[in-house]
């Protein structure tokens, strides 16, 4: 039997400001997606497991996008996803010197959003919607 392929009515994409290194790229990717995969239920599939029985933890069920953008592309992006209420996380230069989880929402906390250093958005939501927010920006090479 073939396997079923899915269609997702909802498209999760990454943000990455494109003048990061490359560990920071890895490291604000994996937070970002943290947040999404929190955000609604049935996002995460379940364990896997090998032919040996050894198990793992489930990972997202969908395809995540990610692209590189500004710092204008970010704040837009981020404005857009956060006016339509979709799901949004966002990664901040601040939080590259904080060491804990307190400590990032609190870098966060006090600054406007207009201010916010963006360095990584995440957003879920419709399609449609998000290849309209996403339109122009390079996909991550």
């Amino acid at each position: 039997m073939e396997p079923q392929t899915v269609r997702f009515d909802t498209r999760i994409a990454v943000l990455i400001h494109d003048g990061l290194m490359p560990w920071q790229e890895l490291n604000v990717t994996a937070f970002l997606i943290s947040g999404i995969a929190t955000s609604a239920p049935g996002l995460i599939g379940d364990i896997y497991a090998d032919a040996d029985g050894n198990e793992y933890l489930p990972m997202l069920r969908q395809p995540v996008l990610v692209f590189t953008a500004d710092s204008e592309q970010l704040a837009r992006a981020r404005e857009r996803a956060v006016e339509r209420g979709f799901a949004t996380s966002i990664y901040t230069r601040d939080l590259f010197a904080t060491g804990d989880d307190a400590s990032n929402r609190r870098a966060v906390a006090g600054v406007s959003a207009a201010d916010l250093d963006l360095v990584g958005v995440a957003l879920r939501g419709p399609k449609n919607t998000i290849d309209r927010i996403t339109k122009g920006l390079g996909r991550h090479i």
